[in-house]
């Protein structure tokens, strides 16, 4: 049989409409004990999460374990980029055990659940495995998880991508919402938050755009 390609994008990748981000747990208490990744450099890579869908309007959910008695607020990295949505507060470590979390999932509606926060094997791999189990689509950011080790961060990432989770990575979000571009509506979003939170990526393209002012592709193409 020969085989005939087509320029469309594969049914896994993902789109602004297609899916729900839970950001979780992104709290001062459970980041004071993660160790498997920087406090810097998980809070920019929340940040850049929280950007992206704010920006391109991917359905999202806050959610909080014990925030005034004990684990503190949300990152402020990420409050700010959903101005006047409140996170939705729990008791149960297993987000997906939460009644008023799925009641928000279900009116929502999409059928994959996008996953980020703190602690990778608790707070992740509950949710994670527990919508896999009832048929959601599960991708993990796993740049923008983090846990008490490497070691901890890692099993959990091996125990959710063997159940069915698909791993990426913050900046791959980001790009892979845009994925074109001559999607000039979301060029500049998209180039800025890079910029701004990018790491060597942002930084090439300042430097592109400061000296020879330069863009991607076709950006300004219908």
């Amino acid at each position: 049989m020969t085989l005939v390609a087509t320029p469309t994008a594969g049914p896994q990748l993902l789109t602004p409409t297609d899916h729900t981000l839970v950001m979780i747990d992104f709290q001062s208490q459970m980041a004071f004990a993660t160790h498997s990744i920087s406090a810097t450099e998980l809070r920019t890579n929340a940040a850049l999460v929280a950007r992206a869908a704010a920006g391109f309007g991917a359905s999202t959910l806050l959610t909080t374990v014990a925030e005034k008695s004990f684990s503190g607020p949300m990152f402020d990295e990420i409050k700010d980029a959903f101005p006047g949505v409140a996170a939705l507060d729990r008791t149960s470590m297993n987000t997906w055990e939460d009644a008023a979390v799925i009641a928000k999932v279900n009116e929502i509606g999409k059928p994959r659940i996008v996953l980020a926060g703190l602690w990778t094997s608790v707070c992740i791999v509950g949710p994670a495995l527990s919508a896999l189990a009832q048929g959601f689509e599960v991708y993990v950011i796993a740049d923008a998880c983090g846990d008490v080790s490497a070691e901890a961060h890692d099993r959990a990432m091996d125990r959710m991508v063997q159940a069915g989770a698909r791993p990426m990575t913050s900046l791959q979000y980001l790009l892979e919402l845009q994925r074109d571009w001559a999607r000039s509506e979301t060029y500049d979003l998209t180039t800025g938050i890079a910029r701004a939170y990018g790491g060597a990526y942002g930084l090439g393209i300042t430097y592109a755009k400061t000296m020879f002012g330069a863009s991607e592709g076709h950006a300004t193409a219908a």
